[in-house]
């Protein structure tokens, strides 16, 4: 007879009968099994303990374990039963099969129980969020399309934004302050559009331009120029947490990162609709493709989704992947919607009307989203890569690369039958030249396997698509993978919708409805948060200076009828985010003066004044390799070369690679010298690489965290950066020696330096002192006099900030 069949008790059973089952069979086995981690005694974890009747039927942090008669309904069968691969418990081993039949048989019967109930204080929480009245915040009503107010000095706004301005200043007594200069300006503008300082012979343009359109034509110039494209997508990807390197936990390269931030680059610079660009970054992979280009593109924009900082190393991948998930429903949250989601999977917000219904709503279309891969090698995962479609320019590059390949492949050989033809005991200089053709080999199997890796013809990125079987997510107790409670249907955050939940159809994540939800002109947020973050950008404060939060707690708009008409007016234009810009930077108020501020508006949210603005880190750099002349053309493509594998004992070359490829921080390549601060590698761990340390001195953001607004510290280690920094001298020699080609007198190369590093004109004094220090240190050298007045240059206060 089998085991099983000594409990097949009827369940009319008496209630004696019940006890005394419980007491004979079930209670043994609960203090066995489970009172370890689950009694007064021992542990509580996940809230429940089991030592008593009270205790099983208050549940823990998912409720009541049992339901008595339904083995279906109760988290204890399912626990035990090793069903849910997210609920096994005991953890350690599933419990033999005749143990599990008595826990069933005793759920079947009632759950008899005869011990005293346990008088537990219990603090009892009230669920579930108020979203009529969460819905009354200013940040979830509709967009309004509000009409410029009346002024009383009518000719001094130059456009609908200035009437917005200057409307506040009268009633409250203020008037706007001067004009910048037009060298001020321009400078103002050039680097706030391109990242990069204007050029002599633009500031020249601009200055001698007497026409009415003189500042359109700087403008214009500026948004249709490639450095424009790279300025705006480095702010993107301060926001996505973009790195070359996958986690902070190992130094695994992220290989075909730079595709996504190629991608940001030609988006920004052909404009492409905000509202595409949503969709794209959340569900390219599920939108229709015109052209195999098209299609290419639409995939690499789901690289918003997967970069990031995941820690593909972790031991438990359970909760490495629900802390995936988690970062990505925080991303989405940050970028496109003004909401602090992070902290919902544990519990509601405790300040909005968002409760963890909606985080998981949200977070069950991620985790129906493959990200991450295990490679078969055991313990490892890697960052889910897409094959992209081939184009003919692919097939161009691979017949050039393979003749390459070719030919290293043949002078490997050749070196190899050398090294052979020396034999086992060659004489000394038969061993000097074995060793030298070992350093020869290394070093030739290294390019070719980077080659190989990095084959043209088999393009790839980092991207995601749906799983085989998207499904609802379930609620994860104080954050823990193991302690599961309710499931919550995939859908939209409730508080800022305007109908029903869509319908995700089956097989499909949901992605694609919350794209259409969030670029949706009915959306009160994503314009809002839009039009935010580039007067931000522009004007140093946004006028919602909580740029990553709109919520209850943070601040509220300085100008809310300015909002909501450039909101609406950035929606009407076809979500085009270049029009919204040039109305800004055309305005009156983006070109005043950034003097002191007046006594009654210190933080001068009224805009009387510009408000200064530290040069980010890079375009400082980037400025001195302008005003150097050594600024390369832009290359796109990996930062960081493959150079050696992951240390894995037992492996081929071509698995480990295929394991965890991995790069070199010891250097960058030569061109990198001289290359965009965009286009060098950006790692999670240690300081940047090369002269991309720079960033690190001058507040780059951790490229683990999502930022908008980056910091903007003084600290000494910056001024001593400025002055004994290898870059800073290398750009000071270079720009030394290119004043010094140029046939001019001493006052006429000055000139060109003020003009180069500040943007203005020498003053007669400064004219006067340069030519005094030239003259005594000429006596170490024409160039290293010229060096050092460069440097000097580059450390002051007027080439660091944007006046």
């Amino acid at each position: 007879m089998k085991l099983t069949a000594l409990f097949l008790i009827p369940l009319a059973a008496s209630a004696a009968e019940g006890d005394a089952f419980f007491r004979e069979r079930v209670e043994p086995l609960l203090k066995q099994r489970c009172f370890e981690c689950h009694s007064h005694a021992g542990k509580i974890k996940g809230g429940l303990v089991l030592d008593s009747r009270s205790g099983w039927q208050a549940g823990g942090d998912s409720g009541a374990a049992l339901v008595p008669g339904s083995l279906e309904k109760s988290h204890l069968i399912e626990a035990v039963r090793y069903a849910n691969p997210d609920m096994e418990m005991p953890p350690k081993a599933k419990l033999p099969e005749s143990e599990i039949a008595v826990l069933e048989e005793w759920v079947k019967r009632g759950a008899p129980d005869p011990r005293e109930t346990v008088a537990v204080a219990k603090a009892v929480k009230k669920t579930g969020v108020d979203l009529e009245e969460g819905r009354k915040h200013w940040s979830y009503q509709p967009v309004r399309d509000t009409a410029p107010p009346a002024v009383h000095d009518q000719a001094w706004p130059l456009n609908e934004v200035d009437a917005f301005i200057l409307a506040k200043q009268e009633a409250a007594g203020l008037q706007p302050g001067p004009e910048a200069g037009a060298h001020a300006w321009l400078r103002r503008v050039t680097f706030d559009l391109t990242g990069l300082p204007p050029t002599e012979a633009e500031i020249a343009d601009f200055v001698t331009d007497r026409s009415p359109k003189a500042h359109e034509r700087v403008v214009d110039r500026l948004l249709s120029s490639r450095a424009y494209g790279e300025r705006w997508a480095r702010h993107w990807l301060d926001l996505v947490g973009y790195a070359e390197q996958i986690g902070t936990e190992g130094k695994v390269f992220a290989e075909h990162a730079w595709r996504y931030r190629d991608y940001l680059v030609e988006s920004f610079h052909q404009d492409k609709p905000f509202d595409r660009f949503i969709r794209e970054q959340l569900a390219g992979d599920l939108l229709p493709a015109a052209s195999p280009q098209e299609r290419r593109e639409n995939l690499i924009a789901t690289g918003f989704i997967v970069l990031g900082d995941v820690d593909i190393n972790a031991i438990d991948k359970l909760k490495m992947e629900h802390d995936f998930v988690d970062s990505q429903v925080s991303k989405v949250g940050t970028a496109f919607l003004g909401m602090t989601l992070g902290c919902v999977r544990c519990h509601d917000h405790k300040f909005d009307a968002i409760g963890q219904q909606d985080y998981y709503a949200l977070a069950g279309m991620f985790r129906s989203t493959k990200t991450t891969f295990k490679t078969g090698h055991g313990i490892w995962s890697n960052i889910q890569r897409v094959p992209l479609p081939k184009l003919e320019e692919d097939q161009v590059a691979a017949r050039s690369h393979d003749q390459k390949l070719a030919g290293w492949r043949k002078e490997k050989q050749k070196l190899e039958a050398e090294s052979k033809a020396l034999g086992d005991k060659p004489d000394a200089a038969g061993k000097k030249r074995l060793d030298e053709l070992k350093k020869e080999l290394t070093a030739l199997e290294l390019r070719i396997g980077h080659s190989e890796y990095f084959h043209p013809g088999k393009p790839q990125a980092i991207a995601v698509q749906d799983t085989e079987k998207p499904t609802d997510m379930r609620v994860t107790i104080r954050g823990n993978p193991y302690a599961l409670g309710d499931t919550m249907p995939r859908g939209l955050v409730r508080v800022a919708m305007w109908g029903s939940q869509p319908k995700i159809p089956a097989g499909q994540s949901g992605r694609l409805q919350l794209a259409d939800w969030i670029a949706d002109a009915r959306n009160p947020l994503t314009a809002r948060i839009a039009v935010n973050r580039v007067w931000q950008k522009l004007f140093g404060e946004g006028l919602v200076r909580s740029v990553d939060y709109f919520g209850t707690r943070g601040d509220t708009p300085s100008h809310p009828e300015l909002l909501d008409h450039l909101a609406h007016r950035f929606m009407k234009e076809g979500w085009s985010q270049k029009k919204l810009i040039r109305t800004l930077a055309l305005s009156r108020t983006y070109r005043l003066a950034s003097g002191n501020p007046p006594s009654k508006d210190p933080e001068n949210k009224l805009l009387t004044r510009m408000n200064r603005q530290r040069l980010d880190a890079e375009s400082i750099r980037d400025a001195m390799l302008v005003a150097s002349g050594r600024l390369a053309a832009p290359v796109g493509g990996p930062g960081l070369p493959l150079e050696f594998p992951e240390n894995i004992t037992g492996l081929p070359l071509k698995e480990k690679q295929d394991v965890h490829p991995q790069f070199s921080l010891k250097k960058e390549r030569e061109s990198q010298a001289v290359e965009r601060t965009l286009y060098l590698p950006v790692v999670r761990t240690g300081t940047q690489p090369g002269t991309a340390r720079l960033r690190d001195v001058f507040d780059f953001p951790q490229p683990a965290q999502f930022t908008s607004k980056r910091s903007e510290t003084t600290v000494p280690t910056q001024s001593l950066y400025l002055l004994n920094a290898d870059l800073i001298r290398e750009r000071g020699e270079d720009l030394a020696k290119t004043l010094l080609a140029i046939q001019e007198d001493d006052a006429a190369r000055l000139a060109r330096l003020w003009l180069r590093v500040l943007s203005r004109p020498i003053t007669a004094a400064e004219c006067e002192d340069a030519l005094a220090f030239l003259q005594t240190s000429k006596a170490f050298g024409e160039t290293p006099a010229w060096t050092e007045l460069a440097r000097a240059l580059f450390g002051t206060n007027e080439f660091l900030l944007r006046f």
